[in-house]
Parts: structure tokens; sequence; C-alpha cells
């Protein structure tokens, strides 16, 4: 029976949603379009009724991820300037470091984005504009220049920190990382970080 258009949709939506949880948690490399249909379970040979390629996979996969990034950005703000600034810790949490199966795709996937076709390279590039919308309009800066600049450097710092936070083997200095640029966060907005619990997280090592 001839699927509608609607069910054809659910379904391409849920393997670029499953791809995108894959891609972050394991690498674009390292997953196959094998894997992914079969988690969607559906057929390897299934994939090409709904994507001409992986890359076209790939490019659709980091732009959802990012559009959900976009958009808890946009809930947060409709809750003004604490509520934002409060969404940005949350992303510098051991908590989120941890949970590598979602957040942000220029974290799990930068390294291999870099390498990626031009759409994808587009897709990430338009992304990662719409955050610094989001976040030029609460930073407090004397020119509108002066604003992007500083959303600028706390984008790329929170990217820096989460990604290098996942890297080093070492669990204080892990947490040592998030801590620093959550304070760095709080002195660019002028507000005290949220208070966390003291200890170190003992998380396991992949």
């Amino acid at each position: 029976m001839k699927k509608s258009k609607a069910e054809t949709a659910a379904t391409r939506k849920r393997i670029i949603d499953l791809a995108a949880q894959a891609f972050r948690n394991n690498g674009i490399a390292a997953t196959g379009v094998a894997e992914i249909m079969t988690a969607a379970g559906l057929t390897h040979g299934g994939f090409y009724r709904h994507f001409s390629s992986k890359d076209e996979l790939v490019a659709e996969a980091c732009s959802a991820g990012l559009d959900d990034m976009i958009q808890s950005y946009r809930s947060a703000s409709a809750g003004g300037r604490d509520a934002f600034v409060n969404n940005l810790h949350a992303s510098l949490t051991p908590a989120y470091r941890d949970d590598r199966s979602s957040g942000c795709p220029l974290v799990a996937m930068g390294s291999e984005l870099v390498r990626a076709d031009p759409a994808t390279r587009h897709g990430a590039s338009t992304g990662f504009q719409a955050l610094l919308d989001e976040i030029t309009q609460w930073v407090p800066a004397k020119s509108g220049r002066e604003a992007r600049d500083d959303a600028i450097a706390i984008l790329t710092a929170m990217i820096g920190a989460v990604t290098m936070s996942r890297v080093v083997d070492d669990a204080r200095l892990s947490a040592r990382i998030l801590r620093v640029c959550r304070h760095d966060l709080a002195r660019r907005f002028g507000k005290r970080p949220p208070r966390r619990r003291a200890g170190v997280n003992r998380r396991q090592r992949g």
C-alpha cells in the first residue's frame, strides 16, 4: 500500500531525528546508514526513497539539531534575561556534558563538520548565526557591534568548554573547565552563576 505524503514526511523526520542522535553520540564517520535505518525499523534500501546520499542526511540532521537549540534559546528568551542566562549556564554543567546523544551538534560533531560538504557547512553556519542572534540581544554592551563580538566570544567559549570537558581524562579538570566558563559567562552578564553542589562528577569514560 502506497504511503501518504504525511506518513512519508513522518518517516523522513524519524530518520533525521535518529541520525542526529546517532551522529552526536557516535560521530558521523562511525555511524552507518544501515545502523540508522535499523533503528528506525526500516530497510537499508528504503533509505534512498528519502535521501540521495548520507551527506544529505548529515546536513538535515545537523540543521535539525541546531533548530532544536535555536528553539531552546528562543523559549528561554521569552522568560526574560535571567531565564535566558540560566539556560546558557545549563549548557555548562556535568549533566549536559555527559549527555552526548542530545545538545549542541556543533559540540558533538564540530571536528567532522569542518570536513563536511558545502550544504552541511552552510546549514551549520546558518544555525550558528541564529544562536548568535539570540545571545546578542541580551549582552550588555555599548554598541551593536560590541554586543555581537561579545556574543561570538560567549558562544565559541561555550562550545570549546563543553568539547574540552569531554576530551580530557581528568575528572577534576573537566569539571573545572565548565566551572570557569560558567563564571566567565556570569561576569559578562553581570550575574552570579546558579549554585551547584560541590564535588566531582565521577562519570564513566567511553
